[in-house]
Formats: structure tokens, sequence, C-alpha cells
């Protein structure tokens, strides 16, 4: 499928071996990181359009626009891509949970790994 990505925006993409790069879902007026998703040039390009995020499925092999289905949608307020151009954070006015679980956040159902007394403990 031929994208309709702006050429200077897909030359500092660096994509995967799938041809995907990590989208970070952030809400944008707490900062509360929502989830993970993956896109290729395509997804980017239809959430840059649209102002929905918009998803490649890893699994599935096809798009998916965050809400569709749920009606829990991501409006986007700002998308930008970091140093090394193989991750994008999108923040977003998050509308009803992020989690395909129901949960506000994918983070929040998967839990914590108690790795944070790791961290704090003190030195020798």
């Amino acid at each position: 499928m031929m994208s309709s990505l702006d050429p200077d925006i897909a030359a500092r993409l660096k994509r995967d071996a799938a041809g995907l790069v990590a989208a970070i879902i952030q809400q944008h007026d707490t900062s509360e990181v929502l989830m993970l998703g993956w896109m290729d040039d395509e997804a980017l390009s239809r959430t840059l359009s649209s102002g929905r995020v918009t998803f490649f499925s890893r699994s599935r092999q096809s798009y998916w626009r965050k809400g569709d289905t749920s009606g829990h949608i991501q409006q986007v307020r700002s998308v930008s891509i970091d140093c090394d151009g193989d991750a994008l954070l999108i923040k977003v006015d998050q509308v009803g949970a992020a989690c395909h679980t129901g949960a506000r956040t994918c983070f929040e159902a998967g839990g914590d790994l108690g790795a944070l007394d790791a961290v704090t403990a003190p030195a020798p």
C-alpha cells in the first residue's frame, strides 16, 4: 500500500523490521501514559490527517482506529518524534478507557511488577 505520509516526516522515521514505529499515547493535560501501539507510515498519515489515532495491528495485520467500536476515542492534540526517530509521542484527549480491558490505562491493567523496591533500596 502506498502511504500518503509527508516524505519529510517519513524520512525521519526509523522503523523496525516489520516497518513499524512505537507510538506512546499520553493524556495531554495530565501526562498520564495510556498505552503503547504500533504505527506504519500509513497509520501515522491517517492519524495526522484525521485527528484521531490509527494504529497498525500486528496480530490482525490491519489498521484500526481507536474508539471506532468502543467509543473510547483518542482525539490528537500533538504528535512528536523522539531524537532517534524510532518512537512517537502522541498526546491525546482520551474519551473513556484507553485499554481494551476497560481500564483507564493499559499499564493500570497490566499491574505493578514491584521493581521499585530494588531501585529504592539503600546502597551497600
